[in-house]
């Protein structure tokens, strides 16, 4: 979660992202990424443990529901958002 974190307040910092939601059930945890609240959310970051020897247990998932992202590293999944946010500071 720390790592989720950082990554938000940085966006939130570069003005990109202004809320999020968590949420949990039995078999996924998801983080969710909004640029205003009422809105659907930008990016959706979710864990399924019952990947984690398949695909991998992390997904970035897009706006419209598109998996942009799977692996077993968060760390390679949310790499599109750093690079994003690259951008967006270099604006």
């Amino acid at each position: 979660m720390r790592r989720i974190f950082d990554l938000y307040g940085r966006m939130v910092a570069a003005g990109h992202w202004r809320d999020y939601a968590l949420g949990f059930d039995a078999d996924v945890a998801l983080f969710a990424a909004f640029r205003r609240s009422a809105e659907r959310p930008e990016v959706r970051i979710e864990k399924r443990p019952k990947l984690r020897l398949r695909q991998g247990a992390f997904a970035l998932i897009g706006e419209h529901g598109v998996v942009l992202k799977r692996g077993h590293d968060l760390g390679g999944v949310l790499a599109p958002l750093e690079r994003r946010l690259m951008r967006l500071v270099g604006d």
